[in-house]
Protein backbone atom coordinates (compact mmCIF):
# COMPACT_ATOMS: atom_id res chain seq x y z
CA UNK A 1 0.00 0.00 0.00
CA UNK A 2 1.46 3.72 0.27
CA UNK A 3 2.77 6.10 2.90
CA UNK A 4 1.10 5.77 6.12
CA UNK A 5 1.35 7.33 9.89
CA UNK A 6 -0.85 5.48 12.23
CA UNK A 7 -1.77 7.66 15.72
CA UNK A 8 -0.13 4.94 18.43
CA UNK A 9 -0.83 5.22 21.95
CA UNK A 10 -0.16 3.31 24.80
CA UNK A 11 -3.51 2.81 27.27
CA UNK A 12 -3.07 0.90 30.38
CA UNK A 13 -0.41 -1.05 29.21
CA UNK A 14 -1.55 -2.14 25.88
CA UNK A 15 -0.12 -0.31 22.56
CA UNK A 16 -2.93 1.02 20.68
CA UNK A 17 -3.76 2.29 16.91
CA UNK A 18 -6.66 4.82 15.98
CA UNK A 19 -9.34 3.60 13.83
CA UNK A 20 -10.84 6.07 11.57
CA UNK A 21 -13.79 4.97 11.23
CA UNK A 22 -14.45 3.48 14.79
CA UNK A 23 -13.22 6.52 15.92
CA UNK A 24 -11.31 5.44 19.16
CA UNK A 25 -8.00 3.47 19.54
CA UNK A 26 -8.11 0.29 19.30
CA UNK A 27 -5.31 -2.83 20.09
CA UNK A 28 -2.66 -2.50 17.95
CA UNK A 29 -2.43 -6.34 16.37
CA UNK A 30 -0.60 -6.92 13.27
CA UNK A 31 -3.69 -7.69 11.46
CA UNK A 32 -5.61 -3.96 12.66
CA UNK A 33 -2.46 -2.51 11.49
CA UNK A 34 -2.92 -3.90 7.98
CA UNK A 35 -6.59 -3.32 8.70
CA UNK A 36 -5.69 0.66 9.30
CA UNK A 37 -3.14 0.89 6.55
CA UNK A 38 -6.16 -0.01 4.06
CA UNK A 39 -8.58 2.02 5.72
CA UNK A 40 -6.03 4.71 4.80
CA UNK A 41 -5.51 3.66 1.25
CA UNK A 42 -8.96 3.25 0.46
CA UNK A 43 -10.22 7.08 1.90
CA UNK A 44 -6.87 8.78 1.04
CA UNK A 45 -5.80 7.37 -2.72
CA UNK A 46 -9.04 5.71 -3.22
CA UNK A 47 -11.45 8.16 -2.38
CA UNK A 48 -13.87 5.90 -0.66
CA UNK A 49 -16.17 7.67 1.82
CA UNK A 50 -15.08 7.77 5.60
CA UNK A 51 -18.57 7.59 6.40
CA UNK A 52 -19.76 4.60 4.09
CA UNK A 53 -17.12 2.23 5.58
CA UNK A 54 -17.70 -0.28 8.29
CA UNK A 55 -15.29 -2.23 10.32
CA UNK A 56 -15.38 -5.56 12.15
CA UNK A 57 -19.64 -5.76 11.18
CA UNK A 58 -21.20 -8.46 12.81
CA UNK A 59 -22.69 -11.56 10.11
CA UNK A 60 -24.35 -14.43 10.61
CA UNK A 61 -24.05 -18.04 8.33
CA UNK A 62 -25.69 -21.45 8.83
CA UNK A 63 -25.65 -20.18 12.85
CA UNK A 64 -22.32 -18.92 12.97
CA UNK A 65 -21.07 -15.59 13.70
CA UNK A 66 -18.68 -13.67 11.70
CA UNK A 67 -17.32 -10.68 11.32
CA UNK A 68 -16.50 -8.93 8.59
CA UNK A 69 -13.16 -6.80 8.44
CA UNK A 70 -14.27 -3.88 6.33
CA UNK A 71 -17.24 -3.51 4.11
CA UNK A 72 -17.70 -0.34 1.59
CA UNK A 73 -20.90 0.68 1.17
CA UNK A 74 -22.59 2.88 -1.81
CA UNK A 75 -24.27 5.70 -1.74
CA UNK A 76 -27.52 4.20 -0.91
CA UNK A 77 -25.69 2.43 1.84
CA UNK A 78 -26.13 -0.99 0.02
CA UNK A 79 -22.83 -3.23 0.67
CA UNK A 80 -20.45 -2.94 -2.29
CA UNK A 81 -17.07 -4.70 -1.43
CA UNK A 82 -16.49 -6.70 1.60
CA UNK A 83 -12.39 -6.77 2.36
CA UNK A 84 -10.90 -9.03 4.32
CA UNK A 85 -7.48 -8.68 6.55
CA UNK A 86 -4.55 -10.80 7.26
CA UNK A 87 -1.61 -10.22 9.43
CA UNK A 88 1.73 -9.80 7.18
CA UNK A 89 2.73 -13.30 8.48
CA UNK A 90 -0.59 -14.76 7.29
CA UNK A 91 -0.11 -16.16 3.88
CA UNK A 92 -3.31 -15.55 1.86
CA UNK A 93 -4.64 -19.26 0.89
CA UNK A 94 -7.93 -21.12 -0.30
CA UNK A 95 -9.06 -20.78 2.87
CA UNK A 96 -8.71 -17.35 2.76
CA UNK A 97 -11.32 -16.72 0.06
CA UNK A 98 -13.51 -19.42 1.45
CA UNK A 99 -13.55 -16.93 4.44
CA UNK A 100 -14.25 -14.14 2.25
CA UNK A 101 -17.06 -15.57 -0.04
CA UNK A 102 -18.96 -16.87 2.74
CA UNK A 103 -19.52 -13.32 4.05
CA UNK A 104 -20.21 -13.03 0.65
CA UNK A 105 -23.19 -15.15 0.30
CA UNK A 106 -24.73 -13.06 3.08
CA UNK A 107 -23.74 -9.66 1.79
CA UNK A 108 -23.98 -10.36 -1.80
CA UNK A 109 -21.41 -7.53 -3.05
CA UNK A 110 -19.82 -7.54 -6.46
CA UNK A 111 -16.54 -6.52 -5.00
CA UNK A 112 -14.20 -8.60 -2.91
CA UNK A 113 -10.39 -7.39 -1.78
CA UNK A 114 -8.18 -9.56 0.36
CA UNK A 115 -4.84 -8.19 1.80
CA UNK A 116 -2.08 -9.42 4.31
CA UNK A 117 -0.21 -5.81 3.82
CA UNK A 118 2.38 -7.37 1.32
CA UNK A 119 -0.06 -9.52 -1.20
CA UNK A 120 -3.42 -7.88 -2.24
CA UNK A 121 -6.16 -9.61 -4.15
CA UNK A 122 -9.39 -7.53 -5.52
CA UNK A 123 -11.78 -9.20 -8.02
CA UNK A 124 -15.52 -8.94 -9.04
CA UNK A 125 -18.05 -11.37 -8.06
CA UNK A 126 -20.18 -12.40 -11.02
CA UNK A 127 -23.34 -13.55 -9.39
CA UNK A 128 -25.03 -14.92 -12.49
CA UNK A 129 -21.88 -17.03 -13.15
CA UNK A 130 -21.12 -17.75 -10.23
CA UNK A 131 -17.47 -16.65 -10.23
CA UNK A 132 -14.91 -14.41 -9.66
CA UNK A 133 -12.59 -12.07 -12.13
CA UNK A 134 -9.66 -11.26 -10.89
CA UNK A 135 -8.53 -7.02 -11.59
CA UNK A 136 -5.05 -5.78 -11.83
CA UNK A 137 -6.09 -2.76 -9.97
CA UNK A 138 -8.29 -1.69 -7.33
CA UNK A 139 -10.42 1.46 -8.86
CA UNK A 140 -10.96 4.38 -6.82
CA UNK A 141 -14.60 4.87 -5.69
CA UNK A 142 -16.39 6.23 -8.28
CA UNK A 143 -15.11 4.29 -11.06
CA UNK A 144 -16.43 1.09 -8.57
CA UNK A 145 -19.60 2.67 -8.57
CA UNK A 146 -19.55 3.14 -11.99
CA UNK A 147 -18.53 -0.18 -12.73
CA UNK A 148 -21.71 -1.83 -11.39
Amino acid sequence: MTDFTPRLQISDGVQKIFDIVRKKFVALTPEELVRQQLLHFLTTHKKFPIALLQVETALQYNNKNYRADIIANDRMGKPLMIAECKAPEIEISQKTFEQIARYNLVLKVPFLLITNGQQHFFCRFDAEKNNFCFEEELPNYDELLKSI
